[in-house]
């Protein structure tokens, strides 16, 4: 009786092992064998579906009208990314130089910033403005439209200020962007709300962009102009 129930036995094993071979794909069997697992390959959207601004290429000189410090708080923007001596610093979209003298003075001799543009007249402008007013911790860098070409983890603050909506490739941009920050760094936003191809885009246009890039909102403010057109969105890693 015994050795009949161990035969029936071995029998159902031998049946059960070779339903297993014939109906479990290889490809499963083999990550069985190994202990691994299937996991989903992320999706990484990098288009937007949105209008964007053409990049302004005209003259400079708007960028210095007198109440524009006042009207942006610019002081108050430095203190919030914690720009301080020895820190380096971003300037997406430099334009006239006009944050990046600023931040360049509020960084110091032994601080940097990397003043970033696509338009080769601008770059020619604030290498000249540099040398006028004797700020040798500026660096230029001839950005491309989707990727800013900053040296990898050597970024403090990024400031964009009003530049944001004509970026063509915004998650594209963001992600390259990341790869030229310190784990620590904050990225500064300001722009105004608008719907893309008006020179502005609503925050949370910007903020959901953003978080599809891999950052996280840290804080806001809408002190910057007091139409309340403006807002200053600060972002940090995930």
């Amino acid at each position: 009786m015994k050795k009949f129930l161990i035969t029936v036995v071995l029998l159902k094993v031998t049946l059960l092992a070779a339903f297993l071979m014939f109906f479990v794909p290889t490809a499963e069997l083999s990550l069985l064998d190994s202990g691994s697992s299937i996991s989903p390959t992320p999706h990484s959207n990098v288009s937007i579906n949105r209008a964007t601004s053409d990049p302004y290429t005209g003259n400079l000189a708007i960028f210095e009208e007198p109440e524009r410090e006042n009207n942006l708080q610019i002081s108050r923007v430095m203190d919030i990314l914690k720009i301080s001596s020895g820190k380096t610093v971003a300037d997406i979209g430099a334009g006239s130089g006009w944050f990046t003298v600023r931040a360049a003075k509020r960084a110091g001799e032994k601080g940097k910033v990397y003043a970033v543009e696509i338009n080769q007249g601008y770059i020619d402008h604030i290498t000249t403005r540099a040398k006028t007013e004797n700020l040798a911790n500026i660096k230029t860098i001839l950005g491309k439209p989707n990727d800013p070409l900053l040296p990898k983890q050597s970024v403090d603050a990024v400031l964009i200020l009003k530049t944001y909506h004509e970026i063509a490739e915004p998650i594209r941009f963001m992600k390259n962007l990341r790869a030229g920050l310190r784990k620590t760094a904050l990225v500064g936003i300001i722009d105004r709300n608008g719907d893309g191809a008006d020179h502005g885009l609503d925050k949370e246009k910007v903020i959901e962009e953003a978080m599809l890039s891999g950052f996280k909102l840290k804080e806001e403010f809408d002190f910057v102009k007091a139409d309340g057109m403006d807002y200053f969105l600060v972002f940090e890693l995930k």
